[in-house]
């Protein structure tokens, strides 16, 4: 008796390749963030999840000890993928030579980098906010140390007179909030409606913040502008 073959179809489904332990990490961690960017945190099961990537929902539990698990080694993910070390360093390295505007202008291209590269990740912030799951606890821990940071910078630099006294904290969400603010923007409207190179929004923003911050409504930046203008003429 000749035996039929099965071909894989709408009610058979085909065989997944087996993948390697840090593969199918990789893997789920990439569906999770796409289902959790598009349908938010409390609308996507481990279910679904374990569904997209053809396999049982007792694999997914065998990478991962939760959903809330899930979404938190994406966040650790994203660390990784723009080596939140090295950039950490070299903010520690500007702070130490009081570098106002290079200080700035790096936090200004990181995050307008990492929104470029990686638009999802903006959604998946905004929908885990508008979720009502205390994801914002998980979040923080990884997202309030840069405010921390640029808080401490500018209180010293408040200390010598370089900056005008306000808010600290004020002032270091001000800073982060202006790319990112950009970013949202565009998912919000669904156009970029500046239409300008990421060089010439990371200067611009920067420019406007060191201004306002500036204890001298910014006439210490425009004296350095027009120095290296004169020297450029005298040359």
């Amino acid at each position: 008796m000749k035996t039929q073959k099965i071909r894989p179809g709408r009610n058979v489904p085909a065989v997944q390749k087996r993948l390697k332990a840090d593969e199918r990490r990789r893997q789920l961690l990439g569906i999770a963030k796409e289902m959790f960017s598009k349908h938010g945190f409390e609308n996507t099961s481990t279910r679904s999840i374990a569904a997209a990537a053809g396999i049982s929902e007792a694999i997914v539990f065998r990478h991962f000890a939760s959903k809330e698990d899930l979404y938190r080694q994406i966040l650790d993910r994203k660390a990784d993928e723009i080596d939140i070390k090295s950039w950490s360093d070299e903010l520690e390295h500007i702070a130490e030579c009081e570098d106002d505007q290079a200080l700035v202008l790096s936090v200004m291209k990181h995050v307008l980098e990492a929104d470029r590269q990686d638009p999802q990740f903006q959604r998946l912030l905004l929908q885990a906010a508008l979720s009502g799951h205390p994801l914002h606890k998980i979040t923080a821990q990884r997202l309030l140390p840069l405010h921390g940071f640029l808080s401490g910078y500018i209180k010293k630099r408040q200390k010598k007179g370089a900056f005008q006294n306000c808010d600290p904290k004020l002032a270091a969400y001000a800073i982060v909030s202006l790319p990112a603010y950009y970013g949202l923007a565009k998912i919000l409207f669904g156009e970029n409606e500046l239409n300008l190179s990421q060089k010439r929004l990371a200067s611009g923003f920067a420019r406007l913040i060191l201004e306002g911050l500036n204890s001298h409504g910014g006439s210490s930046l425009r004296n350095a502008r027009s120095g290296k203008i004169a020297k450029k003429q005298r040359a």
